[in-house]
């Protein structure tokens, strides 16, 4: 998502996700949009770790169970929030 790549389509999708890295600890926070590479989050005025850094993303709020816990690398970072892709 650093760069507007029209091929990746993005779907607006409001939804809770908790942030967890070492800087931050863990930070819940939402989504704004998602698409088949990454999503890009809201950082809703909390401190988000820097370019390039790895965080781990889970989802809150979603059925009887706990949604699993992926890793994401910033691509993509402005006044609004943090682009994240997923790590193959």
């Amino acid at each position: 998502m650093g760069e507007k790549d029209h091929r990746d389509t993005r779907t607006e999708f409001r939804a809770v996700v908790r942030i967890s890295h070492p800087e931050i600890g863990d930070v819940d926070v939402h989504t704004s949009e998602i698409s088949e590479k990454g999503a890009f989050i809201l950082s809703e005025g909390n401190p988000m770790p820097s370019f390039g850094e790895v965080v781990q993303v889970q989802v809150q709020g979603i059925g009887d169970g706990e949604a699993p816990i992926v890793d994401m690398r910033i691509n993509y970072i402005d006044s609004k929030g943090i682009g994240l892709e997923y790590i193959d």
